[in-house]
Order: structure tokens, then sequence, then C-alpha cells
């Protein structure tokens, strides 16, 4: 409240003021919660735990962040969750415990939220139903469960410094998230790779930018981080959360990714919950066209043959993942635009289907950029090599430089405790030549190779360094067995590809 001092001046009393939290104490926060959760007879490991917490963290931080906020604001605001669901009305009630609240939450809240509607386009109901569509309470404990809200509640989220940090503590879960979900064949693109991605595709405020396999929202993040200092307005500071948009196809990455933006600060995030490939290949019109696209598709994955169907018109008939995406991301390009995607080596060798669309690709844009990484980035989850592909939409490609990212020395590869640093890209970044690309010379990691000499050899994009001798006598037989198994592998993935479309001939 506020004070006078001797002289009679108004002072401020601190301690009306909201505290900051530390990131210590959030982390203490979030450590109470999941040994809650751990004695509950409902939940078994992270891959259950976490989206029981984040269902809960979304609610509350929806509260103060979007609710509590834009009643401030707007005297006139009606709730998005209106009594008796809001969380005052249960959340905030720490004598609403034991069987009654767990009945409250899985016969009335959680029914409640997914029936939440609205005709207008942005409307966080239509957001908050679309969340809640597939999220249990997983909790079989009303106490535990009253327990496990009860230190959600004590995250204040009262000022930006403790949304801030919430959201790195939150990071720090997903990763642990997305560790165990590499278990189940899922791989999630380190947050190096990430960062150095965004950076070289140089955004700008006004630009569209999608990841139409967004995850848990890294690539969203980041691009929004890279651009949330430049808006000088509120309708700038909404066009530019506007333009960042997703699309997720799994029910529990959507919850995650949402709450990732939320926490980031964006109050209705602009991801849809849906096939990326069916909902690019019926939104062909111009006006759904991005002028950005940063994304990792699914490595190694297999489409149904409904989804593989509706690219027959188009000549790519294919139930391969990566080659769909690919396809749909050229063509959800505005003109002009520019990509950055992740791809496995058995892509840039493939043939077949893989030929066309990699024709495809040189022919409507400019591939100007493949950074090859090294073996073993996403380990411990998998070994397949990957690449990070740069192109524009601006015309046929002339030539493409590749630039060899190598193993740090001393190092056979990575591990879940010593994964790939951002450092890393430090002189790739150096040799990149800013936006326009300029002064770029062959070292011993970049050289350049023609698009008339990639057409000769058949689009064929895993072209080896030629700056780095093969002297067979001078390989350690552990790098001999490394490329033994890496073309071993290349061999079993060319006759998948083969396999898959023989099985679409029938």
């Amino acid at each position: 409240m506020p004070l006078k001092d001797a002289a009679g001046q108004l002072t401020i009393d601190v301690t009306d003021q909201p505290r900051k939290r530390t990131r210590a104490e959030l982390q203490s926060a979030i450590k109470s919660a999941r040994d809650i959760m751990r004695k509950d007879a409902g939940l078994n490991g992270d891959l259950d735990r976490l989206p029981q917490l984040s269902w809960i963290l979304f609610l509350r931080a929806f509260d103060v962040c979007v609710e509590k906020e834009r009643a401030a604001e707007n005297l006139d605001y009606e709730p998005a969750i209106a009594e008796p669901y809001n969380w005052e009305s249960w959340g905030a009630r720490t004598e609403f415990t034991g069987d009654d609240f767990l009945e409250f939450v899985n016969t009335k809240l959680l029914p409640h939220l997914r029936e939440l509607n609205s005709d207008e386009e942005g409307d966080p109901r239509n957001v908050i139903s679309t969340i809640f569509q597939e999220v249990n309470n997983r909790m079989l404990s009303g106490t535990l469960l009253r327990d496990l809200v009860n230190v959600v509640n004590g995250i204040s989220f009262e000022s930006a410094d403790d949304i801030h940090t919430m959201a790195f503590v939150y990071e720090s879960i997903l990763k642990e998230m997305r560790d165990a979900a590499g278990d189940s064949g899922e791989f999630y693109t380190p947050r190096p790779v990430i960062r150095f991605m965004v950076e070289q595709s140089f955004l700008k405020l006004g630009q569209s930018i999608l990841d139409p396999a967004c995850g848990t929202g890294g690539f969203l993040v980041e691009a929004y981080d890279e651009l949330r200092g430049l808006p000088r307005s509120q309708t700038q500071v909404a066009q530019l959360q506007h333009n960042i948009r997703g699309i997720e196809k799994k029910p529990l990455p959507y919850l995650l990714v949402m709450m990732n933006l939320l926490l980031h600060g964006i109050d209705v995030p602009n991801v849809l919950r849906d096939n990326s490939l069916l909902r690019m290949r019926n939104e062909s019109s111009p006006r759904h066209r991005v002028d950005v696209v940063l994304t990792n598709p699914p490595f190694g994955g297999e489409e149904e043959k409904s989804v593989a169907a509706r690219f027959d018109s188009a000549g790519v008939a294919t139930r391969e993942t990566a080659w769909l995406f690919l396809y749909s991301v050229i063509e959800r390009l505005k003109p002009g635009g520019c990509c950055a995607i992740v791809l496995p080596n058995g892509s840039l060798f493939g043939g077949g289907v893989g030929t066309k669309v990699k024709e495809k690709l040189m022919k409507e844009c400019n591939l100007h950029s493949v950074v090859r990484l090294p073996q073993g980035v996403f380990a411990p989850y998998t070994q397949i090599p990957a690449n990070l592909l740069f192109f524009e939409k601006t015309g046929p490609t002339r030539d493409i430089w590749f630039y060899e990212i190598p193993l740090p020395e001393g190092r056979r590869g990575y591990s879940k405790t010593k994964p790939m640093r951002y450092e890393e890209f430090g002189d790739c970044a150096q040799w990149w030549g800013g936006e326009a690309r300029e002064g770029r010379e062959e070292n011993k990691l970049a050289w350049k190779v023609s698009a008339k000499d990639v057409k000769a050899g058949g689009y064929n994009l895993d072209l080896a360094n030629p700056n780095v001798g093969d002297d067979l006598a001078h390989r350690s037989p552990t790098d001999l067995v490394d490329e033994l198994i890496k073309t071993e592998r290349e061999i079993l993935g060319l006759l998948g590809e083969l396999k898959a479309e023989l099985g679409d001939r029938r």
C-alpha cells in the first residue's frame, strides 16, 4: 500500500509489488509437481506426467496472461472461460479436493472446455476447445490432483519476468519430453540447429512464417524471439503473433506447442491441429501461401494410402513422408519466399519420385545452400545423417553451395549428455556472407556444384566433399566401418522406397 516518508511524500510499499521468481524457485515448484504425480497410480513416466502438468499449467497461464490482462484493458471483456469453470472457481479453491474435486474435473470441467466454440476468427474459445478435444485427466486420486493444482496455483505469472522464467523452465522439461519421445520414434530438432536455421533465414517483420510439422514449437518460438523486439505498436505485435503459424497432427505435441507459445507471450497461438500434408494439398490458393517455411518433417515416415492418393495428380504419388513434405513446402511458398528444411541423406540421393521432387525444387527454386550435418546430431535416437537445405522461390537453381559441418576435434559423435553445440555453426555462419551471401569461397569445408552437373547426375544431392582426400590406407577401422554402415543404410533406404512404390501400384 502507498506510504508517506518523513517529508510527507508518497512512496511505494515494495511488499505490494509482484516478486520475480527465480529459475531455481520455479524449477523447485516443477519438481514438487512431478513428485506429486509420481505418487498417482494413473500416471506412468514422463509421457503421462508432462501432458497432465501441461494442461493444468495452460489453464493457469491462460487465466493470468489472457483473461485477466484483457479484462484489465477492456471493462466489457467477456471471459472465454466463465464460472464455475474459470481458474478462480476451482483451481484457486484449495479446500475443493478429494473425490468431489476429481469428479468435477472429469465430468464437468474438461467436457465444458471441449465444447467451447465461437464464430469469431481468433476467439480463444476455439483454441481452448481444439486443445482439450483429446485431453484427459489421468490422475486417479482427487487429493493428489488437488496437491498438483495447488503447486501450479502458486506460480504467479504476475510479471513478464515470471512468464519468461517459466518459459525457460518449461523448455527444460520439454527437452526431457523430447528425450522420452525419442524412445518412441519421434525426433525433435536440437535447439542449436533451429537457431542456426532461423538466423540464416534473415527473418523480417511482416513475413508469414510457417512450420507445417511444428511438434512442440521450437522453430516458432525461435522465430518469434528473433522478431519480438521489432514491433513499434500493438497492431504490429498482433500481426507478428498471427504470422507465426504452425500445423501439428498429433494431440500431445499440439497441447505442448500451444502451452509453449502461450508462455512465450503469444496469447492466441495460430497453430492448427491437422494433417499438414492434407491441409497444404487442400489449400492451394495464393492466399494460403507464406513467405517463410522453417521445418523438420518426420524422418523415414510413411503416410496412409489415402494421403498419398491426394498427390496422384501431381505425379508424386508416394507414401514417403519427406518427399511429400518437400513437394508441399515448395507449393506453399509465395513467389520470392524462402525455406530452411531438415532432410535425411536418403532424401538427397533417392531416385524415383525423389528425382521428380528434386527436379521441381531446382526448376522452381534457387537451392543456394546445403549444410551437411555431422552424423549423430539426432543421437542417441537415430544415427541417420541429416542435412539443412536453404532455398528461395525466385527461379531456377544455377549453383549449389555445400558446407560440411565437422565433428569437434577429438569427438567421434554426439550423445544425450554431449549434444551438438551452437558454437559449432560459427565458421559456417561467418562464411555464409550475410543475407546476400556475398564473398563465399571454396575451402576444405565448402564447395560449389553447378545445377547442370547435379541434373546430369540424376539430381543426386548426396555429394561428398571433394576437398577431403579418401585415402583408405590412412583411415581408421572405425571410420571405414562407419562408412560401410552409411552405405548399407542408403541401400536399405532405396529398397524401402522401391518397396513402397511397388506397393502403391497394387
